[in-house]
């Protein structure tokens, strides 16, 4: 038995050898700025609170930070004690105080900067070099102060200052969160940056008292100073940088994605019920349903109740602080009562324009929000023109008996009316230019179908849970706004439907995308920034966005941006989306006299499957059609003429895709430039691809193809290249016995280099002409292997 048990020791010893090492630690050690909150009902978070959320599992984070402490208080009542007793070698520890040592009039916390504070510091350091572990220092994060003349004061006095100078005596990171907290409130200004703080009226929490705290962080604002710590151990380098966590986008790590701040609304609830609405499904109810927006604004506030019910209704004018929330069974029905909708300033495709008035209305708003369960319906039906090509013969018959209107000349087209008819002959969207008034535009009211969800220059927004459908143009049209969260909701809009963008984003900053379904007659989601000369004189570039978890079932395209984008539009997030049915799936479209720089855009795990088109299209040469070339439609390729660059001309660079799968589609890849701006800086790594054709790249530059699996029907060629450079294709795989592998054509094409490619499945591995020798083309490929035979030894 001995003999056994001293086997069993021996295993077990051999086991602690190979044992790995417990992860490291970083310890934070710091006051209410840093602390953990209680989560339930309590909109306060430290930084600390919202730094795990950016680093791995391969460390673990200890967040000792406690409100009110100092450095005296946290040695005093031997906190200090706890976290060295926990402390060993390989571990960190990032130090922040300051606030509470400033209050030297509390002898239990205050410690001036000079001796006490100064010395708790060097004691905190010689404290963690004995136990083999690294200190960084943090100066205190800035409060939110301004004078009375909005002159931003610092309150801090000496203590970052002796962070600082501590730092630099001792060889010790510092990390100036003071410094970087202030560039970011000053940035935001005077208003914006309250969003970081606590600025609660009463009675949106728990606590039903108003709050108006200068110090302590909302979600948002703590997880934007994490961020600004997170920065700081990148541009440091600092040892723990290895285990910042990344994103899913390999050039960014999650810190450096934009954050969105989300409203919060006060508790009272108005129940539209209340205010005259009647759920009969034919009553009017615009002025019940206003009434009681009206009456909770003018309470500061709250959620405005649509109960379950069909409540037909007129425009609803939006209110500030309010959440507009539809139950389940509950259906806000937009009347067909044109008279309802009157002309009004706006704006169209991405110019100022007359409209009729939008169903929903959010002007110049903050805090507003549409949540719920339940379904708005726009009645697009009775809107919208509808080719007879569009339906069965059944249908069109139906159509015309239920929705009335007037048909073309040629009897081919359905309008809502005779004016609806005039308008389509203008060829005239109701822009206000040349002195036009909303007056010139009566005759063609009806042609100037409303957007229906309309938010124009609104901070602060949610939309939550609820279906849009059946719009009488763009669905959900969000313009000149920030801070925008889109969480389940789904827009559903029949096919055919003309101009029916489920979501349009137009130089808007700010903006998460969630979780949500779109199937529609035009664009899925589209990214916008106003058209020619008015979009780039406005200069807002829609920026910042992050999509993710979204699904586009048929669409013009699945994500989309232009091609009103004069403005520009970069800082483009999107993720672990599906295409299914749509015309494009990863659609980038614009055409000389728009402007506009589109770059920095990052694109992973998108899956596609039956796209009409190209599944990934870069198109300089939009030309204002249905993306699918319809049966007997010739469209011929443009006229290709090097024009003079001005601010005119579009751009479109530095696209980074990855891990993209299609299972169908026209063309896998085209990207289409312009001779005298080309595409520039594009990767596409890690693609599966099946379509009938291959990959078409034309006046480009700097292009990348990592990794590509190409199985296209057509393969004469597999990959055209024309008038471009810089084109690399690396590790390409595609059908066996391809009848060309590359045509490669233009003089002004050059450096076209293939790699890691079996060429030996082509019949023909490069074709060139037009200009192009061979020359212009490198390989470096897998040689075949070289079969050896022994000799046999006699």
């Amino acid at each position: 038995m001995k003999k056994y048990l001293s086997l069993l020791l021996v295993v077990f010893a051999g086991f602690a050898f190979i044992l790995p090492d417990k992860k490291p630690t970083i310890f934070l050690i710091g006051d209410s700025t840093c602390a953990n909150k209680p989560l339930e009902n309590n909109p306060e978070r430290g930084w600390g609170q919202l730094f795990p959320n950016f680093f791995t599992n391969e460390v673990e984070i200890q967040n000792h930070a406690m409100n009110g402490r100092s450095t005296k208080s946290f040695i005093t009542e031997h906190r200090w004690d706890t976290v060295m007793s926990r402390l060993k070698a390989g571990d960190f520890v990032m130090i922040q105080f300051g606030h509470n040592d400033e209050k030297i009039d509390k002898p239990e916390v205050g410690a001036p900067a000079h001796t006490v504070y100064k010395e708790n510091l060097i004691r905190f350091i010689n404290d963690v070099r004995s136990k083999g572990a690294t200190p960084v220092l943090i100066t205190p994060v800035m409060r939110r102060s301004f004078d009375s003349t909005g002159k931003f004061v610092d309150s801090h006095g000496d203590y970052p200052g002796v962070v600082k100078e501590v730092g630099a005596q001792m060889n010790v990171p510092v990390i100036d969160l003071h410094q970087s907290s202030e560039a970011l409130i000053l940035k935001e200004g005077f208003e914006n940056s309250k969003r970081f703080f606590l600025h609660i009226p009463p009675y949106h929490f728990k606590d039903a008292k108003a709050k108006e705290d200068n110090t302590h962080f909302s979600e948002y604002g703590a997880a934007s100073m994490a961020s600004l710590v997170c920065q700081a151990i990148k541009d440091q380098n600092l040892p723990m940088v290895k285990y910042l966590a990344p994103s899913d986008f390999k050039e960014k790590y999650a810190f450096e994605l934009p954050k969105i701040y989300t409203p919060h609304f006060k508790k009272d609830t108005f129940n539209i019920l209340n205010y005259g609405a009647v759920a009969d499904g034919m009553t009017l109810n615009s002025v019940a349903i206003n009434k009681t927006i009206e009456a909770c604004a003018a309470k500061g506030g709250g959620v405005v109740r649509v109960p379950r019910g069909s409540f037909v209704t007129g425009p609803i004018i939006m209110k500030s602080n309010i959440n507009l929330h539809l139950d389940k069974g509950a259906l806000i029905l937009y009347t067909s009562d044109f008279n309802q909708y009157p002309l009004v300033a706006s704006t169209f495709e991405g110019v100022d324009a007359a409209r009729c008035q939008s169903p929903f209305t959010a002007e110049n708003l903050e805090n507003i929000a549409i949540t719920g369960d339940g379904i708005i319906n726009g009645n697009g039906f009775y809107w919208r023109p509808i080719g007879k090509d569009k339906l069965t013969e059944s249908q069109w018959k139906a159509h015309q008996r239920i929705y009335g209107g007037v048909l073309n000349e040629a009897k081919k087209t359905w309008y809502s009316s005779e004016k609806a008819l005039k308008g389509s002959l203008t060829n005239n969207i109701g822009k206000l230019a040349g002195g036009k008034t909303l007056q010139d535009f009566a005759d063609i009211k009806d042609y100037l179908r409303p957007n229906m969800i309309r938010i124009f220059q609104c901070k602060n927004i949610l939309i939550e849970g609820v279906t849009f459908e059946n719009s009488p143009a763009w669905t959900t049209h969000i313009n000149a706004s920030e801070h925008i969260t889109i969480k389940n909701l789904t827009v559903k809009n029949p096919w055919f439907g003309a101009n029916t963008d489920a979501l349009d984003l137009e130089s808007c900053k700010n903006v998460l995308l969630e979780d949500s379904h779109f199937d529609t007659g035009d664009d899925g989601i589209c990214i916008k920034s106003g058209r020619d000369a008015e979009g780039r004189k406005r200069g807002l570039p829609t920026k910042d966005v992050i999509v993710r978890n979204c699904v586009v079932y048929h669409a013009h395209g699945g994500f989309v941006i232009g091609s009103e984008m004069s403005g520009g539009a970069n800082n483009m997030f999107v993720s672990n989306c599906t295409f299914i049915g749509t015309d494009i799936g990863l659609r980038f479209k614009t055409t000389r006299g728009r402007g506009g720089m589109v770059e920095n855009i990052y694109v992973n795990n998108i899956n596609m499957k039956d796209i009409a088109a190209e599944a990934i299209l870069f198109d300089m040469y939009y030309m204002a059609k249905d993306p699918v070339v319809l049966a007997g439609e010739k469209r011929e390729p443009p006229v290709v003429e090097m024009k003079p660059v001005d601010e005119t001309t579009p751009q479109f660079q530095n696209f980074y895709f990855r891990n993209i799968t299609c299972n169908g589609a026209a063309k896998g890849i085209l990207v289409r430039g312009i001779p005298e701006m080309h595409i520039k800086n594009i990767l596409i790594e890690n693609a599966i691809l099946q379509a009938d054709e291959g990959i078409d790249i034309q006046e480009a530059s700097n292009i990348t193809l990592n990794n590509i699996t190409m199985m296209s029907k057509n393969t004469n060629p597999v990959m055209y290249v024309l008038n471009s450079d810089n084109i690399t294709l690396n590790n390409l795989k595609y059908k066996d016995s391809a009848e060309v592998l590359a045509m490669v054509q233009g003089d002004r094409t050059k450096a076209v280099s293939i790699l890691n490619t079996d060429v030996t499945k082509a019949k023909q591995k490069l074709k060139a002409g037009f200009g192009v020798t061979d020359a212009v083309v490198s390989w470096a490929v897998p040689q075949p292997a070289i079969e050896t035979k022994k000799k046999k030894k006699k």
